[in-house]
């Protein structure tokens, strides 16, 4: 019998909330699923308090009972990350996993895990996220540099990274698995269930805006596209759910000038991984009109409850949405969705699109990262 693999992601877990979170979570428990001695070390500060733009970095959701956390890296520290990086080296893992989504990141991971490396057996590999941010700052490349320095192999999850990475180093192991299904928000309930649930109007279809809102997710050019008169014709409102990660200003100016009060339902704090359920059921149509991009974690919850979406031709959002089959690729800007969300409607396209997305997510099974990743070693070790 083949000796259970020691295997330890580096990350955000709980008590912190939010994608990253949940998304180290779901892979650990995959490995654990699979027999692998699977566990995490996650922050005891993530971010410090004067650069985290929401309200809270802590989850309200009880700690998942089946995943050994441990609550150890702190990321402005580099005592702590020599200690942490002693203690891992120790340990010798036989992998050591990294979700690297910003370069602010780097110095703590690099340094961490050149450390265990230092072992001569421990392989790190990192799921990369984003190697450029949206949000671009003076030395994001010198520090993704350095992280990527640190690992041996890299998963990317978009096409668009894949093109990143080979920028930083073309010899360096990689190889592209799309983002896995969001699979743990548990089983859909009827629409009108959620509806009422959430004490939406029953009488009104709804497009749902979901997660943190940030200037490139695009939230200014979907509200301009409510104000189509087309769709102000139509028994269609706009639910938006997630917190303001930038200043919510502009988007309620938008709101005031077009006079979309009653037909914008604006749901402004962080939604809880129990919540999700009801906000993706109550919509009939998911709208993603991001301003650039690599990948998103949104398409891969609404691949789970089957929604149709509308996403933008940016970065690699359209390589998970087919166009006309799943939802609609649009060009980012307001006439464009506008006539997107009208075409969805008027031609009846829900159960079409919601019957494809449920065959089509059968691409993003957790098997098929796991796999990538033992692939990606199998190469690293040649």
């Amino acid at each position: 019998m083949t000796k259970p693999r020691k295997i330890v992601l580096i990350g955000s877990a709980h008590p912190l909330r939010g994608g990253l979170a949940t998304f180290n979570e779901r892979l650990i428990r995959e490995y654990r699923v699979n027999g692998e001695d699977a566990s995490i070390y996650t922050f005891s500060l993530q971010y410090p308090g004067i650069l985290f733009p929401g309200k809270t970095q802590f989850s309200s959701e009880p700690a998942p009972a089946d995943i050994p956390i441990s609550i150890k890296v702190n990321s402005v520290n580099p005592f702590n990350w020599i200690r942490v990086g002693l203690e891992l080296r120790k340990q010798k893992p036989d992998l050591v996993i990294v979700k690297y989504w910003m370069p602010f990141m780097a110095p703590c991971f690099g340094t961490i895990c050149r450390i265990i490396r230092g072992n001569g057996h421990s392989r790190i590999v990192t799921i990369i996220d984003n190697l450029i941010p949206h949000e671009k700052r003076i030395g994001d490349r010198l520090l993704s540099g350095y992280w990527i320095g640190a690992v041996d192999g890299c998963v990317a999850m978009s096409h668009s990274v894949m093109d990143d990475l080979e920028t930083f180093d073309s010899k360096k192991p990689k190889i592209y698995c799309p983002h896995p299904l969001y699979d743990n928000f548990g089983a859909a309930i009827p629409k009108e269930e959620a509806k009422a649930k959430l004490k939406l109007d029953p009488t009104f279809q709804y497009v749902l805006f979901f997660g943190f809102i940030r200037d490139y997710k695009g939230l200014d050019r979907l509200l301009e596209a409510f104000a189509d008169v087309r769709i102000q014709a139509m028994k269609v409102k706009l639910l938006v759910a997630g917190e303001f990660y930038t200043d919510s200003k502009p988007y309620q100016e938008i709101i005031a000038r077009h006079k979309l009060e009653d037909r914008v339902v604006m749901s402004n704090d962080f939604i809880p991984d129990s919540q999700v359920v009801n906000y993706f059921c109550a919509a009939d149509l998911v709208a993603q009109p991001y301003k650039s991009a690599t990948q998103s974690g949104v398409t891969q919850i609404a691949y789970h409850f089957n929604k149709p979406m509308i996403i933008t031709n940016v970065g690699g959002l359209a390589e998970f949405v087919p166009h006309e089959k799943v939802g609609y690729v649009v060009t980012p800007d307001p006439n464009s969705i506008a006539a997107a969300i009208v075409r969805f409607f008027v031609e009846k396209r829900e159960s079409g699109f919601s019957a494809n997305a449920a065959v089509e997510k059968g691409k993003y099974a957790w098997s098929r990262m796991t796999d990538a990743i033992d692939r990606l070693l199998s190469r690293e070790e040649k």
